[in-house]
Order: C-alpha cells, then sequence, then structure tokens
C-alpha cells in the first residue's frame, strides 16, 4: 500500500494576540506578549494578569439560522468556531468537494466557562431569602424561571463545539470530541493525521478550545498550585527561567486542516507543513505530581515515526508551563533527549506569549512554529532571563534564533503524566 504524505493546508487562530494567524505571528515575531491586568481586578487589591481575547464578536454574514444556534456555544466553541472558519477559508476547500462524508473533524475542548454556574447562586439565594438552608420550593420555581438560562446545560456541553462544527462545516465522515488536559489538542491533531493517513478521510480538521480566565478556573488552578502569584505583571509567566513561579492563564481557539500531500499539489493548494511524526504516551506517577521526564518518551516516539534523529531538528517548541517541577521534568527530559546535541538545537517556550489556553495552545504554538520555520526563525522565549544551573547548557534565549533545520518537534504535557510530540517538516 502506497505510502500518504499529510500535509497542512490551513491554518486557523485567535488568542489574546488578536484575531487571525497573520496577527498572531506579527505580534509573537516583534516579541509582544497579549498578557494584560483582567479587567476589574486592579480594584480588589490583588491584581489579575490573563490572556484574555478582545475581540470574539461572531461574523456578521452568517445566516439569521446560524447565528441563533451559534450563541448556544460557550466561551471557547465560539473562539473554535472562528479559528476553525479562518482555517477551512485558508485551505480553499469548497464546500462540497471532498463529499462531507470523506471530510473528519476532531475537537479537543478545555474549556471552563460555565464552571462557576454564577446564576445558580442567584436562584437559590433568593428561593432561602440569603440563608441557604430552607429553601422555598415556590420561590425556587419562581427564581429558577427569571434567573436561569433555560440553554445553560448546552453551554456545559463539552461536544457542543463538535455538534455546531460539524454541521456548519458540513464534515461527516469520521470524528469526535476530546476533553481531557493540555495535550488533548495534539491528541486530536493526530487522529486527523491518522485519519488521513489510513485513507478514510479526504481532508481531516483538528480544532482545539479553552477559556482559563473566569473566577473558578482561576481559583482551582491556583488550588493546584499551578499559576505565577503574579508579583512581575505580564512578566510573571518565565518558562524555564531560574526563577519561575507558575504561569498566567489565557483563553484562545486553534485549527488546522490536512489533506494528502497529492490532493494539496493537484488543487495547487498552498502548504505549510508536512506531518511525519506523532508520539502520545501516559505515565502514572503518584497523586498528580509531574513525571521525572515527562515528554522523553513522546519525544522518542515521535522521531522515530518521521526517522529522524535529535540533531535534525531546526528547534524544538516545548510545553513550558513555567512551574518548578514541571519546567525542572521537561528540562532533564530535553537534555537526555538531545544528549550531546543539546547546545545546538535551539529550544523555545511560547505559552508567555498567549497565557496558557488549555487544549488551543498546542496546536497555536503548532501554528506558530510553522510560521516561523518557514522564515527560517525560532521565536524567543518570552521573559527568559536566568537558566536553572543543571540545564544551562540547554539553548533557550529570549531573542528569536536561526532556524538551520526545516523541521522543529512541539511538544505538551498534562498532570497524569500525559504527554505529546508532533513531528513537522517544512512542505
Amino acid at each position: 500500500m502506497e505510502q500518504l504524505e499529510v500535509v497542512i493546508t490551513g491554518l486557523g487562530l485567535i488568542s489574546s494576540l488578536g484575531t487571525g494567524v497573520a496577527r498572531n505571528w506579527e505580534e509573537v515575531s516583534k516579541g509582544r506578549s497579549g498578557l494584560a491586568l483582567a479587567p476589574g481586578s486592579a480594584e480588589t487589591g490583588k491584581p489579575v494578569y490573563d490572556g484574555r481575547v478582545k475581540e470574539a464578536d461572531l461574523p456578521e454574514d452568517l445566516s439569521p439560522k446560524i447565528f441563533n444556534q451559534a450563541k448556544f456555544l460557550n466561551r471557547g466553541g465560539r473562539l473554535a468556531f472562528l479559528a476553525a472558519r479562518e482555517a477551512f477559508h485558508m485551505a480553499q476547500w469548497s464546500e462540497m468537494d471532498p463529499p462531507p462524508r470523506e471530510r473528519a473533524m476532531y475537537v479537543a475542548t478545555g474549556d471552563m466557562t460555565m464552571v462557576g454556574y454564577d446564576f445558580f447562586y442567584t436562584a437559590l439565594k433568593e428561593a432561602t431569602g440569603g440563608g441557604f438552608r430552607n429553601i422555598d420550593q415556590i420561590r425556587l420555581n419562581k427564581a429558577a424561571m427569571e434567573k436561569v438560562n433555560p440553554f445553560y446545560l448546552l453551554e456545559s456541553l463539552n461536544n457542543n463545539p463538535f455538534s455546531f462544527l460539524t454541521a456548519f462545516f458540513n464534515f461527516m465522515g469520521p470524528g469526535t470530541s476530546l476533553a481531557s488536559q493540555s495535550p488533548t489538542g495534539s491528541h486530536a491533531l493526530e487522529l486527523a493525521y491518522r485519519s488521513i493517513l489510513t485513507g478514510r478521510s479526504k481532508v481531516a480538521m483538528a480544532i482545539g478550545s479553552g477559556s482559563w480566565v473566569g473566577d473558578i478556573p482561576v481559583f482551582e488552578l491556583e488550588g493546584l498550585g499551578l499559576l505565577s502569584h503574579g508579583r512581575k505583571g505580564i512578566r510573571s509567566y518565565r518558562p524555564f527561567n531560574a526563577k519561575r513561579d507558575g504561569f498566567l492563564t489565557g483563553e484562545g481557539g486553534a485549527a488546522l486542516v490536512l489533506e494528502t500531500l497529492a490532493d494539496a499539489q493537484a488543487r495547487g493548494a498552498r502548504i505549510y507543513g508536512r506531518i511525519i511524526g506523532v508520539g502520545n504516551t501516559t505515565q502514572s506517577p503518584p497523586r498528580l505530581n509531574v513525571p521525572a521526564q515527562v515528554t522523553l518518551k513522546s519525544m522518542k516516539e515521535a522521531l522515530k515515526e518521521g526517522g529522524c534523529l535529535p540533531q535534525d531538528l531546526g528547534f524544538i517548541c516545548p510545553h513550558g508551563s513555567g512551574t518548578i517541577k514541571g519546567d525542572r521534568s521537561e528540562m532533564l527530559s530535553l537534555s537526555t533527549f538531545l544528549g550531546s546535541s543539546s547546545k545546538e538545537v535551539p529550544i523555545c517556550a511560547l505559552k508567555a506569549y498567549t497565557g496558557h489556553m488549555g487544549a488551543a495552545s498546542d496546536l497555536g504554538e503548532v501554528i506558530l512554529c510553522l510560521l516561523a520555520m518557514n522564515q527560517g526563525l525560532v521565536p524567543g522565549t518570552f521573559n527568559f532571563e536566568t537558566p536553572e544551573p543543571s540545564f544551562s547548557s540547554l539553548r533557550i534565549s529570549s531573542q528569536s534564533q536561526s532556524c538551520t533545520q526545516p523541521r522543529f518537534l512541539s511538544v505538551s504535557y498534562g498532570l497524569g503524566g500525559q504527554a505529546s510530540a508532533v513531528l513537522i517538516e517544512q512542505g
């Protein structure tokens, strides 16, 4: 059976840096971050900095029917839609070619928009007279009718964006919705890649979305000890820096369109890159600890599938959570993985430009790395200053570097030992 080659022909991205792939790349290439003081937090006495999307309005050219359906998407779902629409238009596939049954879609969600359900609090407060003890059933029913959005369940379902997006873009082939931790965007990308590689679809889309800027997500992530204290404002998120103390949250949507090299060439499509290897692994550390070398196995698997050696890489884009244990585990993984090439292969961490966007981060980083590779650049690691002494041999810089090899490795991991790596070569 002839080995198919899978290429990327469509990109879509929205983040705190702006709307659209071009705008996001422009900001990163100029060393600018989308992190900012969160609205209203200055008055609380504890300023919070995050990466919120400033404009996420639905397009004006949507039909009234589609517009009404889109209103039931939660914040992350709306961002996913905007990214997917850009990617689909960029790939220039027609609405009916290929047929819907030959189109695959995999949607990764890490959204926590509706976790708090603040309106329930309002209804319960009214039903109990503010005491939260004895509930008056008649007042509860009345408050629920008046205070609770009857469609809240749709906004809270992780597969609601998948249902909307497959219907809107007419993707009726293989597909599913994934809800997990940070690497779930890469998981969606692997599923899209495999669906093309095995001939089960002619075109596939991988989409990631996440919104981690609400009060409840921030409270929970802070409770896990993952967030920076934010004492240095937007300079607080410092991946791989010796004085790091966690990450700042963000939100966004990212999407990639895949097809075979033969199909892309036949229709004259622009090719941004070629996926040549993917590695997904899971380790089971005690509790929620990070394994000592959390990403090592996934990186090795990706390079084995791609038939490459570490010294063949133009650069590596690791997860870069900015946490003490997480970054140390990644740096140990990178040091072991690169070996004698540790001073030759540049490393860049990109989350400090946007804030951690959950399931949108790893796909968003793949997009930014694709654009960087095609321009022969390695983006600088925002806020990087002082390396940890044990890993000073790793080639990390706050300034952009030259990309001398036509391929990169994008790496992601999550709590519980999930790790993912995707190897992409210039198209």
